[in-house]
């Protein structure tokens, strides 16, 4: 006979109860997750660096100039392909407390970096922010403008206007050949005026005590020591031949025999050297600065001497290897200067090697 099953004492158990709320949770949560990754997908996107085709391909400089702000910084260097987000950077650095670190220079940023590399570069202290401009020896006041306005310095009217209302140690009170030339750091905003007063206070540390002692003693003051100097600039092939024919010069003005430069013609006439024409009657044309038609120094410097054609007539070279007074040169096609002590023999050298 079949064995019956006993049934469970008490009333049976009651049936669960479904909780639509808690999946409802589950799914919101898992929306709000996708949404938060995809946030951060999104957001780390804009902080990776643009694509290989975009500027930042290529290291880039960024000028910051007075006054400007990392928010006008951001967008430039989003304008240029150096980032994908300008808000990205402002809030790394503004995380990072460094949004206040932007300073007036230029900073270096290699290609290839992402927001927070970016970053890191705009925290650290920038170039300076100057152009440099180097004035070389030799070159004239009607120069200078042009040399200045391609180093982006200033414009060339009001540079010329600032050349022009300078006064030099001569009595015709022109700055040629009061201006050093040499290499000189400027803020972009650097005025004209600025700029040439820097060139001329440069030229005036030349004039130390001992050095204008010196020239005293050679029978020079400093608006002629500078003149002479500048015809040897003018004159020299090479810094070695300098004392050289500084010395003749100071013999030749000792002897009273005319200086006889051709320079100093050009100059006169408002010619470079190289446009001087002799069957043009050039070098018979009488101007203060023609030293063929004129004995003496010029009144004043034909262009700006450095520091070697300065000191060369301090340290004069004054007699030839014989041990005579040095009075004439010439430049052979050898390219050595042959220098003699009468005409004749300068006529055979002039002869000889031209």
């Amino acid at each position: 006979m079949p064995q019956l099953t006993p049934l469970p004492d008490g009333p049976p158990p009651a049936p669960r109860r479904r909780r639509p709320w808690l999946a409802a949770l589950l799914v919101l949560l898992l929306v709000v997750l996708l949404i938060l990754a995809a946030a951060l997908a999104y957001g780390y996107s804009l902080t990776r660096p643009p694509s290989p085709a975009a500027a930042a391909s290529k290291p880039y400089t960024l000028e910051i100039k007075p006054g400007d702000t990392l928010a006008l910084a951001a967008a430039r260097l989003e304008k240029s392909g150096v980032i994908r987000s300008p808000d990205a950077l402002r809030l790394i650095m503004r995380q990072r407390g460094t949004a206040g670190r932007l300073r007036e220079g230029y900073y270096d940023l290699p290609a290839g970096l992402d927001a927070f590399q970016v970053a890191d570069r705009l925290a650290d202290t920038p170039r300076p922010r100057v152009r440099s401009v180097t004035i070389p020896e030799g070159k004239r006041l009607k120069d200078l403008p042009g040399i200045l306005v391609s180093a982006r310095l200033g414009e060339a009217r009001p540079l010329a206007a600032s050349l022009k209302a300078g006064a030099g140690k001569c009595p015709n009170r022109s700055l040629e050949g009061f201006l050093f030339p040499a290499t000189y750091p400027f803020r972009p905003e650097a005025s004209s005026a600025e700029i040439v007063a820097a060139l001329q206070s440069r030229m005036t540390q030349e004039f130390t005590a001992a050095r204008v002692q010196t020239a005293r003693k050679l029978g020079l003051d400093v608006c002629g020591w500078v003149t002479l100097a500048s015809m040897v600039q003018a004159e020299a092939a090479s810094t070695a031949e300098m004392p050289t024919i500084a010395g003749i010069f100071l013999n030749r003005l000792k002897e009273g025999i005319a200086l006889g430069a051709d320079p100093t013609v050009a100059y006169g006439l408002g010619k470079d050297l190289n446009q001087l024409d002799r069957s043009a009657g050039d070098f018979t044309k009488d101007t203060p600065y023609n030293t063929y038609t004129r004995r003496g120094l010029p009144p004043g410097p034909i262009n700006n001497p450095g520091e070697a054609a300065l000191l060369s007539i301090l340290t004069p070279r004054l007699t030839t290897t014989g041990g005579k007074e040095a009075l004439y040169f010439v430049h052979g096609l050898d390219g050595k200067i042959h220098v003699n002590a009468d005409y004749a023999s300068h006529l055979r050298d002039v002869n000889r090697y031209r």
